[in-house]
Formats: structure tokens, C-alpha cells, sequence
């Protein structure tokens, strides 16, 4: 199985590069964030023409996920438990292959301290309860999406500079600890344990990609009959590089499921 994670951005607004990323990598799941449409306005149509199931959760100018894939998902749901609607859509589920995939847009959070800050640490916490009542780490289960953490030095471009910063702050450290801890491996940091590679580069910094001012928010986690199946992980810069980017970039992994 080739999965993929994705931060679109509006995903109205790269429509163009996706299918054309789909058409070229053939990933069997794709799981995005910050779709940013309604589910009305959903583009279903070019990507089923492209071969892909959509289950999807979105809403208007915010939030939204998605998970396209060749298999028709099994047990697609969004939410912390069905019918949630305590927040923005930022949480989907499906079972593919045998295997769990929950594909997650954590909260970005403002300056520690702030109520945004602490929001996103209560997310975190929720997630861990989250896990811990639907599954166990004996399952197989891969966790993806924009985790809004970058966990390690090696993850941001400048770890003295940035410490403390939101995305980078020991408080977030800890949150996805908590949730890392429950089961799950970090795929890329397993077949690529000191490659200092980004997920994400700040539009407003300019030549931020070539100049290599990025960080690694964007994650592929798996349990460990999971983990134990992964054969590659990789960050796939091209498609920064072309007009109209997100801010972020796919984020692949397979595994041997």
C-alpha cells in the first residue's frame, strides 16, 4: 500500500497539480487537510474520473479533510465519534486494506500561553482518548496528516532560533509524545533517521524551499504490525516548486500490507 499525506490549502485552488501528482505517483490513499470547501461543493467529480473513492468532512474557507483511495473505504466516518460537531471538521477515518487510516488537521495554535495554544494541547489530549477507546495499538492502524508539530532539532531549519515558537514548543513536544506513546512509530524517522527534510516552507519567507527554511509538521505514523510492514518513507519537494503551490508538500509512504 503507498500512502500519501497532503496539506492542500484550498483544495479548489490545486486541483490542477493534484491530479496530475495522482496521475503520476498513483498512491493507492491519499489523505488531505484544509480542503477549505463545504461538502457540497466537494470536487467528487475530476478525482472519481481519476480512479479514486472520496470520503470527505469539510466546511466553508476552514478546515476539512479528506481520504481519496483506489478501494471503496470501509466504516468512513468523521469526528471524535459519529455526528460530532463540537468543532471544525478536522478528523476522518476509514478502514482500507484491513488497516485503520485516520487522517488528522491538528490545530496550529497561536503563542504558548494563549487560548489557542492550550486548545491544541486539549486536541492532542482528546486524540489520545480518541485512540484509546476505538482501537489498540495491536491493530493496525497509520495515523497521518499535519500534526502542526515539528518533533525534533532536526525538524525544524533553525532549532535555536525557533524554540519555543508555536509548532515547536516542549509543551506540543509533549502533547504528540503523549499520543506517539499509546503505539505509534514515525515512519519517516524509521528508514530515514537523520535526513533533515521539510514538509512545509512559510510563503512569506521568500526562496524559502531553495534556501531550505522549511519545517517537518506533516507526518506518517503507524502502530506496530503496521510499522513493522513499512518499506519506504520520503518527502516529495517537487511539487513546491511549481506555480501555485500549497505551502506544503506529500509526504509518501509504503508498506507491505
Amino acid at each position: 500500500m503507498k500512502i500519501a499525506t497532503f496539506n492542500a490549502n484550498g483544495i479548489r485552488a490545486r486541483m490542477s497539480g493534484l491530479l496530475d501528482w495522482l496521475r503520476q505517483e498513483t498512491p493507492d490513499v491519499l489523505c488531505i487537510q484544509e480542503t477549505k470547501v463545504q461538502d457540497p461543493d466537494f470536487p467528487l467529480a475530476p478525482l472519481e474520473e481519476t480512479g479514486y473513492h472520496c470520503a470527505f468532512k469539510g466546511q466553508k474557507a476552514y478546515n476539512g479533510v479528506a481520504i481519496l483511495s483506489r478501494q471503496t473505504p470501509e466504516d468512513a466516518v468523521s469526528g471524535f465519534w459519529p455526528d460530532d460537531v463540537t468543532e471544525g471538521p478536522r478528523l476522518i477515518r476509514a478502514t482500507l486494506s484491513g488497516c485503520v487510516i485516520v487522517n488528522t488537521y491538528i490545530p496550529q495554535g497561536q503563542a504558548g500561553g494563549s487560548e489557542k495554544f492550550e486548545y491544541k494541547l486539549n486536541w492532542y489530549s482528546r486524540l489520545r482518548q480518541y485512540f484509546e477507546t476505538n482501537f489498540t495499538p495491536q491493530q493496525p492502524i497509520i495515523w497521518v496528516g499535519d500534526f502542526n508539530v515539528a518533533p525534533t532539532p532536526i525538524d525544524v531549519y533553525d532549532p535555536e532560533k525557533l524554540a519555543g515558537s508555536v509548532c515547536f514548543h516542549p509543551d506540543e513536544h509533549n502533547a504528540l509524545a503523549g499520543v506517539m506513546n499509546w503505539g505509534f512509530t514515525d515512519i519517516f524517522r524509521k528508514h530515514r533517521p537523520d535526513e533533515k527534510s521539510f514538509s512545509f516552507w512559510d510563503y512569506r519567507i521568500p526562496n524559502a524551499v531553495k534556501r531550505g527554511l522549511g519545517w517537518r509538521i506533516d507526518h506518517i505514523c503507524a502502530t506496530k504490525p503496521a510499522a513493522d510492514r513499512s518499506t519506504d518513507c520520503w518527502i516529495d519537494i517537487a511539487p513546491r516548486m511549481k506555480p501555485k503551490p500549497s505551502d506544503h508538500t506529500y509526504v509518501v509512504a509504503e508498506f507491505d500490507l
